[in-house]
């Protein structure tokens, strides 16, 4: 007697080859099919497809890497251009990628959860070519302009690179000059301030210079003086616009009360700052206090209309420099008045 074959039950009455998988009823199938003409036996999940087939026609459906894959990627990504030399250094030390990959990444959480920074007036700033960022300094230590070359690198729709101009002593210091190096800045001449213009660079300046820098807290928010206006007569000769730019919330990270002005000279240093923690607490007076920052650009001020002969103009090169100056102590009183508190 011939034997019964045995019919699944799954398959309510429909014979299945042996080995091939049963079909879900009412469950569409993928539409794909293998290059023997062989239709997928996957159930379709989207458009038509099943996942696997779907997620390979449209890549935006795989599932992005997570956060901490990309930055180890990237680090990996960063030693190799290191160890093979695949980087680029301009005739000013400028190491773009070392700037990017780790200085930026350093001061990057001071910037976004310690200050706060709020940024205005970004639009202010060209996407391309020479222009000269002129703002006000202060905080006993210079992080105001670091903050603001992150705060363009980061937020500016064309994150431009901003190239500071420092004093020498900066320069003679033996891990500072370095790192400043690499940050593509350099010093606070005529010179090398026309030359970067001239090649369409993004320049700051901060021509209060150590007077801001190491001025008392009663002083806070009083601009200093401008010295001679050598910055408006580098924007004059190469005709790139100057763009103001005011900052507050730097002042309060380390309140000035006095200045030991013997161990100064000892040092060789312009000041040597007395706060309310240091020196009397030490190592953790070290530490700045967490006011909230506001940085705003302002409208730019044209000078090639002016002509490069201008630069020789005295009466010009002052009355410019006063206008910017003047143009940023009313715009630190604005932005003090909006400021709710210090701290918020």
């Amino acid at each position: 007697m011939p034997e019964a074959r045995v019919i699944p039950i799954e398959s309510r009455g429909e014979v299945r080859p042996p080995g091939s998988r049963p079909r879900r009823r009412g469950v569409a199938r993928c539409a794909a099919t293998d290059d023997a003409g062989r239709r997928c036996a996957e159930p379709a999940v989207v458009d038509g497809l099943c996942d696997a087939h779907a997620r390979a026609a449209s890549p935006s459906l795989v599932a992005p890497a997570p956060e901490w894959e990309k930055k180890v990627a990237g680090a990996l990504a960063f030693l190799r251009r290191r160890v093979t030399g695949d980087y680029e250094v301009d005739d000013f030390g400028f190491d773009a990628d070392l700037n990017d990959r780790v200085l930026m990444a350093a001061v990057r959480p001071l910037y976004e959860r310690y200050f706060r920074v709020e940024t205005r007036g970004l639009d202010n700033i060209p996407d391309a070519g020479g222009a000269l960022v002129v703002a006000n300094h202060s905080g006993t230590v210079p992080l105001d302009g670091v903050m603001t070359q992150l705060a363009i690198l980061d937020h500016h729709p064309a994150h431009r690179h901003l190239r500071m101009l420092a004093a020498d002593l900066v320069f003679r210091m033996p891990i500072i000059a370095p790192a400043a190096r690499k940050g593509g800045h350099t010093l606070a001449c005529n010179a090398d301030a026309e030359r970067l213009l001239g090649r369409g660079e993004l320049v700051a300046v901060y021509p209060e210079g150590f007077k801001g820098v190491g001025k008392p807290f009663s002083e806070r928010y009083k601009l200093q003086r401008f010295g001679r206006g050598g910055f408006v007569s580098a924007a004059l000769r190469t005709g790139v616009p100057i763009v103001p730019c005011s900052i507050v919330g730097a002042e309060e990270i380390y309140p000035i009360v006095g200045n030991a002005k013997t161990l100064a000279r000892l040092l060789g240093l312009p000041y040597v700052p007395v706060t309310p923690f240091f020196p009397l607490l030490g190592p953790l007076g070290l530490l700045p206090l967490p006011s909230k920052w506001i940085i705003e650009f302002g409208e730019p001020i044209p000078t090639d209309e002016f002509g490069r002969a201008a630069a020789d103009d005295p009466m010009l090169v002052f009355n410019l420099t006063d206008q910017v100056r003047e143009t940023i102590q009313q715009t630190l009183y604005k932005l003090l008045m909006q400021r709710r508190s210090v701290f918020f």
